[in-house]
């Protein structure tokens, strides 16, 4: 690094990554990536890190999985509040209980502990956060080989850092992605959404209350300490986001939507907002990804957006890192399939997360009647809401697999229970797994891998990816498709 960081002055560095956007998605990458050794420069525009006002406050199992890997999953859960059921439309309860995983619930817990997680995690690792940061624009080598991005910080200083990759994660009016020229095509979904942290004299029923009745639709759930986030939205009163907004407003949209408001009081924070469905076309443009809100935005509908962004974080950190290490054997291909594979998600999310928000905002009456179809449906067919769950949790999402390969190439892997020990703390060292018969013959490839064994006669062999899902599974080990699978 040379210069100086006064007022008006500017200097120049060099880094493995750039990370702009210090939420839940960057913070995660950008660890994970230190831990890997690899120097990393995360930039955030907010002058400190997450405050106690969040939006998102919702944890799926398939992230709880995933931050066990990293060994935050049992202090996450220590925050929040468990959930086992989710009850939908007054009606529908589906049962968490039946999801395979160690996590079968849903954590209420807001998005500043995530954050605090994660940062610390980052920090330990070595990542270099700047605070009261903003990329002012960025540029790609004429040769590809490098990415140079330019960053103001609060006193005015200019830096610019020159980096390997470059990835942004800094939400819906992404700085990277405008710097790229990327359309977010997509539209307003509903307007006016009303969010608060109260208390409520009453406790509801259910732990979790979600239901649309008339021309409201409101959401409570409990945080555990005596806060309650309730979401509601009224389609008779369209205000715009900077609009004014009281308590009495929520209270009237509740008891619309759920016959009561529980009486509610003290908000600690009130807020409106509006909801888009929108991706972007490309997740990667050379040297530049683009990952969480910056990539996708969507209803608030099944608490999916962190969780999402988290997931896009640990697919693209190792193969960021293998490619960075030299262990990739084709590191364009394995790149590129961060787009292959989380892009169809981000659809999916859309997709998913569009249809709860309108069952929950039906009109007329007949609407009414398909939302009553399809919530007895699922009620009474096991299959069917286990597929729901599984989809809105995370645990169900899979990767499309090449053609004739074993069936459990590509889907997410349980937490195993092997001679070794469980799965997910394996994955600890964010290395590939390796998992054979107790008497199968040693290996050794192109990527960093662990060797663990079943405890009993299964004859399987399965190479997992270090973010926990199947690269490579076969009856029989085959030296030659597990090399293959271990450089990318």
């Amino acid at each position: 690094m040379t210069g100086t960081s006064s007022t008006g002055a500017s200097y120049s560095a060099t880094t493995d990554v750039v990370v702009v956007g210090a939420g839940p998605t960057g913070l995660l990458l950008a660890g994970d990536l230190a831990a890997q050794g690899l120097s990393v420069t995360l930039v955030e525009r907010r002058p400190h890190e997450a405050g106690s006002l969040t939006r998102a406050f919702a944890v799926h199992a398939r992230t709880l999985e995933m931050l066990d890997t990293r060994g935050l999953a049992d202090a996450l859960i220590e925050t929040g509040t468990p959930l086992t059921r989710m009850r939908l439309f007054g009606r529908l309860s589906l049962d968490l209980t039946r999801l395979r995983s160690r996590f079968p619930l849903l954590l209420i817990t807001p998005q500043y502990e995530v954050e605090h997680l994660l940062r610390d995690r980052a920090l330990e690792a070595g990542v270099d956060i700047r605070y009261g940061a903003e990329l002012t624009g960025l540029s790609q080598s004429a040769d590809g080989g490098t990415v140079t991005a330019s960053i103001r910080d609060a006193e005015g200083a200019v830096s610019t850092v020159e980096a390997r990759y470059l990835v942004g994660t800094d939400g819906v009016r992404s700085s990277v992605r405008d710097a790229l020229g990327l359309p977010f095509p997509g539209r307003s979904v509903i307007k006016s959404i009303v969010l608060a942290d109260v208390r409520l004299t009453e406790k509801p029923s259910a732990l979790l209350t979600v239901n649309g009745a008339g021309d409201a639709f409101a959401f409570i759930a409990p945080f555990g300490d005596g806060w309650y986030r309730v979401m509601g939205w009224n389609r008779t009163h369209q205000a715009g986001d900077g609009d004014p907004v009281e308590l009495d407003e929520l209270r009237e949209i509740a008891r619309t939507a759920l016959g009561t408001d529980h009486g509610m009081h003290d908000a600690r924070w009130i807020s409106r907002f509006h909801s888009d469905e929108r991706q972007v076309p490309a997740y990667r443009t050379g040297r530049v990804f683009l990952a969480g809100d910056a990539a996708h935005v969507h209803s608030p509908a099944g608490g999916q957006g962190m969780n999402t962004g988290l997931q896009d974080a640990a697919n693209l950190s190792w193969k960021l890192a293998a490619v960075l290490r030299g262990h990739a054997a084709d590191p364009e291909a394995l790149l590129d399939s961060y787009h292959a594979e989380r892009h169809p998600v981000g659809s999916q999310v859309l997709r998913a997360s569009g249809t709860l928000i309108r069952l929950a905002m039906a009109r007329t009456p007949s609407q009414r009647l398909a939302r009553t179809v399809v919530t007895h449906a699922l009620s009474l067919v096991r299959p069917a809401s286990d597929k729901v769950i599984g989809r809105i949790s995370g645990v169900g999402i899979s990767y499309a697999a090449p053609r004739g390969s074993h069936r459990l190439t590509g889907t997410r892997a349980p937490d195993l229970r092997l001679a070794e020990g469980r799965l997910l703390e394996l994955l600890r060292e964010g290395a590939f797994v390796l998992v054979t018969p107790p008497d199968a013959p040693g290996f050794t490839g192109p990527a960093p891998l662990v060797h663990a064994h079943w405890t009993g006669d299964r004859t399987t062999t399965l190479l997992i990816r270090p973010d926990g899902y199947t690269a490579w599974a076969g009856e029989h080990a085959d030296p030659a498709a597990l090399r293959q699978a271990l450089g990318g």
